[in-house]
């Protein structure tokens, strides 16, 4: 039975009004289209709908069971309107972003303020894991965006856009930084305890391509998971760390940590956000991207 929704939605607005004119009235159609809409239904469905009566029409018991489904499909589109309008209006929805622990507090933090402040209804899910496990929960809808240390792997389904350059340097405390003189020859660096986080971090990656760009290899001392664990250990003497100086800018103006100056130098690389190509992120979502790309934010 091909019976098309605008049928069933006059024939529910003619039942609320009790008066097929009014409910022309409400629908903004003339009045014949209604009445010729309720004959071909009542056709259809082989059942009389309505009874006339001179105030108007009242509900045959048929069309009373008939209403009562149609109210609820009514209200169900609706509820998803308003739903849908709330979370437009950001009253409404969650944005799972997955990223390290190190990029969550000194990237992804300053954002969340601002954006909390202005959308506090919003809820925030974070996931902080390896690169690789983020990119595989977002590939499975798990996650909605990634903040991810550049590069990352490359692939025709991700759609990466860089929101930061960065830079990395070595650092000492006050003894290493003297020993040193603040500046160091590549190749001299095995001669000194260094300390590195554990691959198949983003960070240890790019590190390491950079030893192999420039035929060094170098065997750390120490290799740890936590960034900031890395940056505590260079503050009590433990060796020389790799840390990013954006990100070390603190420590490094309250002279806890120093800059040890590396020839040949490290390149720039840059913090992203890395989303789905085909997936149309949630409202909310977009919204955030937004922001922190500074896209009519």
């Amino acid at each position: 039975m091909n019976i098309s929704l605008d049928a069933y939605k006059i024939f529910y607005t003619v039942a609320l009004n009790g008066s097929i004119s009014k409910g022309a009235e409400e629908l903004m159609i003339s009045q014949p289209a209604v009445s010729w809409q309720i004959h071909t239904l009542e056709g259809q469905l082989g059942l009389p709908l309505f009874i006339r009566t001179k105030k108007g029409v009242v509900l045959t018991e048929e069309g009373k069971v008939l209403f009562e489904y149609i109210k609820q499909g009514i209200e169900s589109f609706t509820n998803a309107e308003n739903i849908l309008t709330n979370m437009k209006n950001m009253d409404y929805g969650t944005i799972r972003i997955g990223a390290s622990t190190t990029v969550s507090q000194h990237v992804l933090m300053p954002y969340l303020e601002k954006f909390h402040k202005t959308y506090p209804n919003i809820e925030i899910d974070i996931v902080n894991t390896l690169t690789k496990d983020l990119v595989s929960q977002l590939r499975k809808g798990n996650l909605d965006l990634l903040l991810l240390n550049l590069p990352c792997e490359e692939a025709s389904d991700l759609k990466v856009q860089k929101l930061l350059s960065v830079h990395d340097i070595f650092v000492g405390n006050k003894d290493f930084y003297e020993m040193t003189g603040g500046e160091i020859e590549l190749n001299k660096l095995k001669d000194y305890p260094t300390i590195f986080q554990k691959r198949p971090s983003n960070t240890r990656n790019f590190l390491d391509n950079y030893l192999k760009a420039n035929n060094t290899s170098l065997l750390p001392k120490m290799e740890v998971v936590s960034y900031n664990l890395i940056m505590e250990l260079v503050k009590i003497g433990f060796g020389i760390g790799y840390a990013t100086k954006e990100f070390a800018q603190k420590e490094l103006e309250r002279r806890e940590l120093f800059e040890i100056n590396i020839s040949p130098a490290l390149p720039e690389r840059h913090i992203g956000v890395v989303t789905l190509k085909n997936q149309i992120p949630n409202y909310s979502t977009k919204k955030l991207i937004e922001l922190m790309l500074n896209k009519n934010a």
